[in-house]
């Protein structure tokens, strides 16, 4: 719903003693100006794109079911799975719940702002883009990478992972071989720059 006037009016004026530039962050983030709050929207904003060798659309229901070497897109997310049910609620918002088959179910997105992504699989992802997040379900592995080289990489049972608050939840559980199921994970160290600018 668009914002009318009167309303930015009401976030933008500064009560006596205060400085105007918060409430003035508030209504940029609001108008999408910031870079961050942009990034957030354009990957929930953007349309779904998918491809597979079959697809049933079931529109009473607004349920697409997708079938073999899918590949989805949503602004810089891309998901390839073998098998993925797409569900579109009345206000819009989509839920995609992908399936590996053979092989795990894959999750893509660049970070705004930065030359890094997020990437992870699993045996099962499920993404809601009304809560900007993916969880990975049964063999889960997480990864950040710089460029093409793997930063830092989580590994359990569950993986949740929230685009806006960028936070990783990661579960151990019981895995098929017996194991403790412990949650494991790299951190490799943020990159400092140099003082003066110079490397």
């Amino acid at each position: 719903m668009p914002m009318k006037a009167r309303d930015v009016s009401l976030l933008t004026a500064a009560p006596r003693g205060l400085h105007p530039l918060p409430s003035l962050l508030v209504v940029a983030a609001l108008l999408g100006l910031l870079p961050t709050a942009q990034a957030e929207r354009a990957d929930r904003q953007a349309p779904l794109s998918f491809s597979a060798d079959t697809a049933r659309v079931d529109d009473l229901k607004a349920v697409h079911t997708l079938s073999g070497n899918v590949e989805i897109t949503k602004g810089s997310i891309v998901i390839k799975a073998a098998q993925v049910e797409v569900r579109q609620g009345k206000d819009g918002h989509q839920i995609a719940v992908a399936s590996g088959g053979a092989r795990r179910a894959t999750f893509r997105q660049k970070r705004e702002g930065l030359e890094e992504f997020i990437e992870g699989e699993a045996e099962r992802l499920e993404y809601d883009s009304r809560a900007d997040t993916v969880k990975l379900v049964g063999q889960a592995v997480m990864r950040r990478l710089r460029g093409s080289t793997v930063a830092d990489e989580v590994n359990g049972s569950v993986i949740t992972y929230d685009n806006g608050s960028e936070v990783f939840q990661v579960q151990g559980g019981a895995t098929p071989g017996g194991g403790t199921g412990r949650v494991r994970g790299v951190l490799t160290p943020r990159e400092t720059p140099a003082a003066g600018g110079s490397r």
